[in-house]
């Protein structure tokens, strides 16, 4: 019996663990004493292209049912034919890259063998959507020169948000932006980007929208697929707000851009071209001014020399008046005087009548000793036999009125 899990011959004879470099060197070793695997033709379509400054080109040959990574360096042959898409032939070997532990091939040389599947697919859809017309350029919507408020279809995590919001915010702040958050990559990436622009025109339903700006950053062609997709393609087709595609780096080009009424090349340029420059139209605004006052000025000054001038010419041109002048006035004079006598004599004959129908009022009669005699009903009485016996009298004296009966009548008859 041993008291010990392990036997005395194994747990003597069991090597020690290797490090990660020791194994990573296994690995490359066993691939490179593969004749097959260390001289190696492979077809495939370029995915994922990257030729940075060095001039080592990083891409994906892909088919439909796997994808390795590849790497030309620059003293490669070929770097003109990998472009995304593209068929490609490959010549080099099979090896480790041991900083990540990736499984890579050293390509040496390419040449082109055609489109691949994916590119192929993608240029069959792109002839069918133009021929029902979704690329026409007539159909293409104006950007409002002063919009309001912009909508962006983005990821509301990643940069390009803040991106478009600082280049806004700088340039135009009387501008309001509004997120409509979507996925911006991956097999979801399409949905995520249509409820989107559902949610976008429910809500402007009630709220005015100017203009949609549908971004995302750079990346791989798998990356920027969403933006291939065909229903994403109807969907900004059929977008009642006009649409800014704004989908990876300037050399990027998606369906999107096609069919968007205006296509930018990166998310920050989307931003410029929806947002007028605030400063500028400042400074605009500010030159227009001065030149107008200019300009008024000018007109003004011109105006005020022509009407010197014609007056300088009345005033030559102009018959003498002196002696025409003289001769009114004293017609005003001799006027003047005419109606003030005349008016005189007026007001005197008025003052006479005046008098006149003063001595014939009732009321001078009244003050010599006479009355008015008035009947029950208010009429005038003039003869003793118009009134009867005890009929109720007014008399009417120089200073009020007495009310009597009739008592005795004696008429002059």
């Amino acid at each position: 019996m041993y008291s010990s899990v392990e036997s005395p011959a194994t747990s003597s004879d069991k090597p020690g663990p290797s490090s990660v470099s020791e194994v990573s060197q296994l690995i490359q070793g066993l691939l490179k004493s593969d004749p097959q695997l260390a001289n190696i033709s492979i077809i495939g379509e370029v995915s994922g292209h990257l030729q940075p400054a060095s001039g080592h080109s990083y891409f994906s040959l892909r088919d439909r049912e796997a994808s390795l990574r590849c790497v030309m360096f620059r003293y490669g042959r070929g770097h003109q034919y990998l472009e995304d898409g593209a068929l490609v032939i490959c010549e080099g070997s099979a090896g480790i890259y041991a900083p990540r532990g990736d499984l890579q091939i050293v390509v040496t040389s390419a040449e082109p063998a055609g489109i691949g599947d994916q590119q192929a697919q993608l240029e069959e859809l792109k002839r069918k959507l133009r021929s029902e017309g979704l690329f026409d350029p007539s159909r293409k919507r104006l950007i409002p020169q002063f919009p309001q408020r912009i909508a962006v279809i983005t990821s509301e995590q990643g940069a390009v948000w803040h991106d478009i919001a600082n280049v806004v915010r700088r340039r135009y702040p009387l501008m309001e932006l509004l997120l409509a958050p979507s996925a911006v990559q991956g097999e979801l990436a399409p949905v995520s980007i249509i409820e989107a622009f559902a949610d976008l025109h429910a809500y402007a339903e009630t709220e005015d929208v100017d203009a949609v700006i549908v971004a995302r950053g750079g990346g791989s062609a798998e990356d920027l697929m969403p933006y291939n997709d065909e229903m994403v393609a109807r969907t900004i087709f059929a977008s009642r707000i006009p649409v800014i595609s704004a989908v990876g780096h300037e050399t990027d080009f998606t369906i999107a851009d096609d069919v968007a009424d205006l296509r930018a090349p990166t998310p920050s340029a989307a931003a410029e071209l929806v947002s007028p420059d605030i400063a500028g139209l400042t400074f605009e605004t500010a030159d227009l001014a001065q030149r107008l006052m200019r300009g008024l000025s000018g007109r003004v000054e011109l105006a005020r020399q022509r009407l010197e001038l014609t007056h300088d010419r009345l005033a030559d041109s102009a018959p003498k008046t002196d002696q025409y002048r003289d001769r009114v006035e004293s017609l005003r004079s001799r006027a003047g005087d005419a109606w003030s006598r005349y008016v005189a004599i007026k007001r005197e004959a008025m003052r006479r009548v005046e008098a006149e129908l003063r001595a014939l009022g009732p009321y001078n009669i009244l003050e010599r000793g006479y009355a008015i005699a008035r009947g029950n009903d208010g009429r005038v009485i003039t003869r003793a036999a118009n009134v009867s016996p005890k009929e109720s009298l007014e008399l009417t004296f120089a200073d009020g009125t007495v009310e009597t009966e009739a008592q005795t009548i004696n008429t002059n008859n």
